[in-house]
């Protein structure tokens, strides 16, 4: 992940997802206050984050203790690790918590993990989670990174309520490119020891399949929406 995060098409087209939501809730009533990264990896959206809202303090949260040193290198955010079940932050520490493709990981309870992140977040503040779409999706490529649980958007957004938080939103995206994953996955890479996704892809095809996200993402941003998709963006408010 550290090797190919930084400029492999699906971290940057996830990174700018995030950072478009962040922008657009801000919009729409104030985030002040620390962020958190639940489950933030080697630390490519910090540092991503770091740069697009400079005077933003963030905190990073990583279960594998060698991923969160380097998160914290990477970004200069302060990592701490930890499980996002168990978070090691105070009651209604923070203004926004995203967590991106964490929820679905075997390892994490995720009723327990969405109770932790409502209680470390102020009321009024933002939930924000990537999840991957469609059960029927499920890979080789999601052994290897060990997902266990894909999600429609009424599933994300039924299990996000079900944690009580309030105005919750469920979209599709990376949908322009769902028919080329329905190949890969299930016919190009469907044996059992198939190699993940993550992984150096050919400029050419990088950039094509950036392209394609670009596209996408202006699309919605003049009102379409898309009724499938590869992932679940989901957006929701701790209550006032």
């Amino acid at each position: 992940m550290d090797r190919a995060e930084a400029g492999m098409w699906w971290y940057r087209a996830l990174r700018n997802r995030a950072e478009a939501e962040l922008r657009a809730n801000a919009a729409h009533g104030p985030l002040a206050g620390p962020w958190l990264d639940c489950g933030c990896g080697t630390g490519g959206l910090l540092h991503h984050l770091a740069r697009a809202f400079p005077s933003q303090p963030l905190v990073g949260l990583e279960y594998n203790p060698d991923a969160a040193f380097r998160a914290a290198e990477k970004s200069g955010a302060v990592v701490a690790a930890g499980d996002a079940a168990r978070l090691p932050f105070a009651d209604e520490s923070f203004a926004a918590v995203a967590s991106m493709d964490v929820l679905c990981h075997a390892a994490v309870d995720q009723a327990a993990a969405l109770t932790e992140m409502r209680r470390v977040l102020r009321p009024g503040g933002l939930l924000l989670l990537n999840l991957p779409a469609f059960s029927w999706l499920h890979s080789a490529h999601d052994r290897r990174v060990h997902n266990a649980r894909r999600y429609t958007a009424r599933q994300a957004r039924a299990l996000v309520e079900a944690a009580g938080f309030e105005a919750v939103r469920g979209r599709y995206w990376n949908a322009l490119l769902l028919p080329l994953m329905v190949l890969q996955r299930k016919v190009l890479a469907r044996d059992e020891d198939a190699a993940s996704d993550v992984a150096p892809f050919p400029p050419w095809l990088d950039a094509s399949l950036y392209a394609a996200t670009r596209a996408e993402a202006a699309l919605a941003g003049l009102g379409l929406r898309y009724p499938a998709g590869g992932s679940v963006l989901v957006t929701a408010r701790r209550p006032a």
